[in-house]
């Protein structure tokens, strides 16, 4: 994932954040705690916890999720710029801490990624949301949100596509988007995930069952060793990237063989990888499925490249924290919730 240097907006948020997080218990879950589905009438708030976006860029996915019959509530963050980020520390961290809070609420549709969630993820509580869990909805930088839910709470979320990625016009949209954009309509609303696509010669063949956790590897690399950091042993993990050098892949696939979370997996989902072209001089000789297969070769679960599921048109919803199972076949590669 592309990151620019940022300089600090909050020494006090800053100095906070190197605090324990107060009553969380830090933990793995066996079982994900559902939300509630979505029913017509229910009630999503939009919040910018990394990156800024104006109200003009999120008029599409707003009109678009009122004609699935959800109410919106946009978050005060929307419209507020602090440099690169949706307001300062302060501001997004509120914005989202009311949104946990508020009963009303039955899902948060994060809207863009980019980078901040780190910033604020430790001075979040998350009591309120523990008895009353609800749908987080994003991918990119909110891997940080999603991973912090999966560790310390075991309650299922969704990765997909936020608001800056809602066609502008939903009738001049190509299948594509419509089925990306349609598929977290299905997610909220309780239907059944089920995912088939062609398969890749490199894949290794095999059935897995187990929760799914994942998302930007980048970010994962990142949120290793804290109180954020996924346990990966019988689950089923999915990583996609963009703007990364092979050789930068290459490191963090080895992170995680060298911390166990390839040991024990039940299998292993590869999406969608933008990879920067090497420098001249710079090659660096192994491609991604070469780098992916040397770090499994002992392993013998099920491995699955090519998942539309990243930083690309075809990035369809993901239930994180939710048992699935994963075929991977000579002829295709499934993945379905209904188990």
């Amino acid at each position: 994932m592309d990151r620019k240097h940022f300089l600090s907006s909050s020494a006090s948020i800053l100095a906070a954040s190197i605090l324990p997080v107060s009553g969380m218990e830090v933990m793995d879950h066996p079982a994900a705690v559902v939300p509630p589905y979505l029913k017509k009438g229910d009630l999503i708030g939009i919040t910018s916890p990394a990156g800024y976006i104006t109200h003009a860029e999120i008029l599409p996915a707003v009109r678009l999720m009122e004609s699935w019959g959800y109410r919106i509530r946009l978050g005060k963050t929307i419209g507020r710029r602090d440099a690169t980020f949706g307001g300062t520390d302060a501001e997004r961290l509120a914005d989202m801490q009311q949104m946990l809070d508020d009963r009303q609420i039955k899902a948060i549709m994060c809207a863009r990624g980019g980078y901040g969630s780190v910033r604020i993820v430790d001075m979040l509580k998350w009591n309120k949301f523990r008895e009353h869990p609800k749908w987080m909805i994003g991918f990119s930088d909110i891997t940080v949100l999603h991973s912090h839910i999966q560790r310390n709470l075991g309650i299922a979320s969704i990765h997909s596509k936020m608001c800056n990625s809602f066609p502008e016009t939903w009738e001049k949209a190509d299948s594509v988007q419509k089925e990306t954009i349609d598929s977290i309509r299905k997610a909220l609303s309780g239907e059944e995930m089920n995912y088939s696509i062609a398969t890749n010669p490199v894949n290794r063949q095999g059935t897995g069952t187990g929760i799914l956790v994942g998302g930007n590897l980048k970010t994962l690399e990142t949120l290793a060793g804290s109180g954020s950091d996924i346990h990966t042993a019988n689950k089923i993990l999915f990583v996609e990237d963009t703007g990364e050098y092979l050789y930068s892949i290459d490191r963090m696939f080895w992170n995680l063989l060298r911390s166990n979370k390839l040991r024990d997996l039940a299998g292993l989902i590869i999406g969608g990888f933008k990879i920067k072209q090497d420098d001249p001089g710079e090659e660096f000789g192994k491609n991604l499925q070469q780098i992916v297969m040397e770090k499994v070769k002992n392993y013998k679960y099920p491995v699955c490249f090519d998942f539309p599921v990243g930083h690309q048109r075809d990035n369809f919803a993901l239930k994180c924290g939710v048992p699935h199972k994963l075929i991977v076949q000579s002829g295709a590669c499934t993945l379905t919730d209904k188990i």
